[in-house]
Parts: structure tokens; C-alpha cells; sequence
């Protein structure tokens, strides 16, 4: 199965659209806290199935994880589910960092 990828300097134009697109974290709840991307959605790889209902399937998805693997598998799951728009992070939030583009702590409620 085919996965849209971008890479971080192509995310960051992207977020400074009029309408970014949705950008949800995948790894999980320990790793969030110590570093993240601004705005994104926490939603773990192991809860997706769970929490379809949370992913809209009409607008821009872009997923990422620590270097790209597990937010891949999240595309690829979309795929399946008839999600169109899904995007995976290349390298993740490790070539975010690298990049030198801007992380946060997430506070996880």
C-alpha cells in the first residue's frame, strides 16, 4: 500500500496555511510529554481503531511519530478505512527537531 509522505520543512509551510491540515501524534502518551509538535491532536497508534470518529475524512491528515514508522502504519490503516487525504511525517518528529523547527511539551489531560 502507497503512503503519502512529506517531509518537515514541506509540514511547516503547510501549517502556516489558511486551513492546515489535522496533525495528529501517534506515539504514545511518554514520549508526547517530551517533546511535540504545536497543535497536534494526541491520539496513540494502539487507540486509532478506537477512535475513528475523531479523523475526519474530509479534510488534510498528517500523521507522525518519533521517525516516521508507526504514523506510516496509521496512513496505511486510514487507506484501508477509504481515507484519501493522509499524509505521513518522513522521519518524524526527529527530523522535525533536526530541522531546527519549533517543538513543545505536550500536556496530556
Amino acid at each position: 500500500m502507497f503512503v503519502k509522505n512529506i517531509d518537515s520543512n514541506e509540514l511547516a509551510q503547510w501549517l502556516e496555511k489558511e486551513t492546515p491540515p489535522i496533525l495528529i501524534d501517534v506515539r504514545t502518551p511518554q514520549e508526547m510529554a517530551q517533546a511535540s509538535i504545536a497543535n497536534c491532536k494526541p491520539i496513540p497508534l494502539r487507540t486509532l481503531p478506537l477512535r475513528m470518529d475523531e479523523v475526519p475524512k474530509d479534510e488534510e491528515i498528517v500523521f507522525y511519530c518519533r521517525t516516521g514508522a508507526r504514523s506510516a502504519q496509521a496512513c496505511m490503516y486510514l487507506a484501508q478505512q477509504g481515507y484519501d487525504n493522509v499524509y505521513n511525517l518522513h522521519g518524524g518528529i526527529v527530523s522535525w527537531a533536526q530541522n531546527g523547527l519549533p517543538i513543545v511539551p505536550m500536556t496530556l489531560n
